[in-house]
């Protein structure tokens, strides 16, 4: 089935973000993992920290914004799938010894991109 026109927008996005990421010296890892507990839009690793990265856009700053979307429950969400993806990058890329870990978000409004690394932990 094809992606729909706000996949294909959001699959943009995600290929931007990591762009822009990687021209700032991290190397995206995986993209779009999918468990049960949710998806991982981006992984990547900066050094030797393994970061989970959401991306979201939005077009206006109504309702909040992009930066305001993750909210708490968000943020369950995806811990609760880096939980579940862990083991396998941590084996896959890190030779078995489980790194340290960080969640960001990267926000695309109105054309800008904004990074907040560490934007919320467990």
């Amino acid at each position: 089935m094809a992606p729909s026109p706000t996949q294909h927008t959001g699959h943009r996005c995600e290929d931007h973000a990591a762009m822009w990421l990687e021209q700032r010296g991290l190397r995206i890892l995986e993209r779009n993992l999918r468990c049960r507990s949710g998806e991982i839009d981006l992984v990547a690793r900066d050094a030797a920290v393994l970061v989970f990265v959401e991306v979201r856009l939005r077009r206006s700053a109504r309702h909040g914004g992009a930066a305001a979307s993750v909210n708490r429950r968000k943020q369950l969400r995806l811990l609760r799938a880096a939980r579940y993806f862990l083991p396998h990058l941590t084996h896959r890329h890190f030779a078995g010894r489980t790194p340290p870990c960080r969640f960001d978000v990267i926000c695309m409004q109105n054309g800008v991109l904004h990074w907040i690394p560490h934007a919320f932990t467990e």
